[in-house]
């Protein structure tokens, strides 16, 4: 991960996904990746996508978890299994394995098997849900590294993937640092307001103080 990515990743870190979500809003960026949300309550993951794409296998049967070699620590796993619910394309194995090179988590759009092993990992996985049966003879990987589809949300290799207990968003990284910097006074402004409140303002009094109506709408 280049240093700079690494920078932008530390600062997205202090932040919420609702906040992000906000600063996309005023970039007219859908950010929201609809569905996917995580395995189990408290996950969180940051980082630059790793991505791979998957169709139904053909005639001749293709991988479904090589890739797993060349992600890097600190890499988002983002799988585009096309909303598939039928099978899955990640598990136990995969989670040990990325666990052990220190891989940020793994984000579907499809599902997942063997949750109490990912649970008992403390690995951060999203996806639209679980379901048992085997991705093997049903789905390869048809691209790595290559634009995907995540919950309706376009995905490129190195766009920042944040995810939490509210859901997943995606960040190009061509305007991740403007995002962030409004992300970071949105943040201010909120955390103004809460101050207000809390010193006994009514909740009109401290929106009208910081533009909160307007916080996120494009400028």
């Amino acid at each position: 991960m280049e240093n700079n990515t690494k920078e932008l990743v530390r600062q997205f870190a202090e932040l919420s996904t609702a906040t992000v979500s906000d600063a996309l809003d005023r970039f007219g960026i859908k950010g929201g990746c609809e569905g996917i949300v995580p395995i189990g309550q408290g996950m969180r993951l940051l980082g630059p996508a790793f991505t791979v794409r998957y169709l139904p296998v053909g005639v001749v049967k293709g991988t479904v978890g090589d890739y797993i070699d060349d992600v890097q620590p600190g890499e988002v796993v983002v799988l585009d299994n096309g909303g598939r619910l039928f099978c899955t394309v990640w598990g136990d194995i995969l989670t040990i394995f990325a666990k052990i090179k220190g891989v940020a988590g793994t984000v579907i759009d499809g599902v997942c098997r063997d949750v109490p092993a990912i649970l008992a990992e403390g690995y951060p996985v999203f996806s639209r849900g679980k379901f048992v049966m085997t991705g093997k003879d049903r789905v390869e990987v048809a691209g790595v590294q290559v634009p995907v589809s995540l919950g309706n949300v376009q995905v490129k290799p190195g766009d920042i993937v944040f995810g939490d207990d509210s859901g997943v968003i995606v960040i190009p990284a061509e305007k991740a640092r403007e995002v962030l910097d409004a992300a970071l006074e949105i943040e201010r402004a909120e955390k103004g307001i809460e101050e207000m409140l809390r010193q006994g303002y009514t909740i009109r009094e401290a929106r009208q103080k910081y533009q909160y109506h307007s916080l996120q709408s494009k400028k």
